[in-house]
């Protein structure tokens, strides 16, 4: 999608560790906006980009065991898209690739074509590119579970290989929607790691049922949310938490108790809202803090022996 950071950079490394020859892939796709979010204003930086890709592949060229890029795959909507404009309409023409129930659930609940676009963009690119392995972030963790079922359902001849999610000193997940956030709001969006990490330390000390584990992260987030109401216009950054979710791993059914043998994706999703009041003076971020700012994370509940 563009407006490459250092969690994408990650990708980049990690596939050149294991592969001699990397493609990488630069394309907003717009079938996986619905019609009222954010096409027109996501950050397309290409110049910028290709500085970043530049200047990785110069890093791998240092490391004399890992493979270079040897491509940038751009393509135009025509060329991904080239016998009808793409629909964003949930009831949309075209030619589509829908993983259900799976892209149903979480983000599916809130952004409906969401998948669609996703499954079906990522089916083209690897129709076109024949790639061995395909590399995805943990971060849009429901995306990875999604393509793997396409993959396996499909007979696709390719690997999924998933990357750690990439952070920021203080824990939050690296985006490219970050930039939207300006300082008031990205102060205040570290409530979602925060309350994830809550939930994982019940976990890790040995909770298995969902009121058990996920009553801190509601806590904490709940808390927040508060103390950012109390506060004046000019100094709050207001929040909605969407879900906080505890997951089985392949289906991502919503659990009761979590199978220790099995683990569980614990996950969450909140909506930083407009500023309602700036100044001149204030980093209020891309688009100066007007629109809402959608951020997901994630923690993999890892199998416990």
């Amino acid at each position: 999608m563009g407006a490459l950071h250092e969690g994408h950079l990650s990708l980049i490394r990690q596939a050149a560790a294991e592969n001699q020859d990397v493609f990488v892939s630069i394309f907003v796709n717009p079938t996986q906006f619905g019609v009222n979010e954010d096409l027109d204003s996501y950050p397309k930086t290409w110049e910028t980009d290709m500085k970043h890709l530049e200047a990785a592949d110069q890093e791998l060229s240092s490391s004399p065991n890992f493979g270079r890029i040897s491509a940038v795959f751009a393509p135009t909507t025509k060329v991904m898209y080239p016998t009808m404009p793409p629909s964003s309409q949930i009831d949309g023409d075209g030619s589509f690739v829908t993983i259900t129930p799976l892209g149903k659930f979480l983000e599916g609940s809130s952004r409906p074509v969401f998948f669609r676009g996703v499954a079906t963009v990522c089916m083209k690119l690897f129709n076109i590119v024949q790639p061995e392995k395909v590399y995805f972030g943990q971060k849009d963790i429901q995306q990875t579970v999604v393509i793997r079922r396409m993959v396996q359902d499909f007979h696709l001849n390719t690997n999924v290989v998933i990357g750690a999610t990439q952070r920021e000193p203080d824990g939050l997940a690296m985006s490219s929607r970050n930039v939207y956030l300006g300082a008031r709001r990205r102060k205040a969006a570290i409530v979602l790691p925060l309350a994830l990490g809550l939930a994982e330390q019940q976990y890790k000390i040995g909770n298995l049922r969902r009121n058990e584990i996920l009553w801190p992260a509601n806590d904490v987030a709940t808390s927040l949310r508060l103390r950012q109401e109390e506060l004046p216009a000019s100094k709050r950054a207001l929040f909605e938490v969407d879900y906080i979710s505890l997951a089985d791993p392949d289906t991502l059914e919503e659990l009761d108790k979590v199978d220790p043998a099995k683990g569980a994706i614990l996950s969450g999703a909140m909506v930083m809202q407009s500023l309602e009041e700036t100044s001149n003076e204030e980093d209020c971020g891309l688009g100066g803090g007007a629109k809402p700012v959608r951020l997901i994370d994630n923690i993999v509940l890892k199998p416990i022996a």
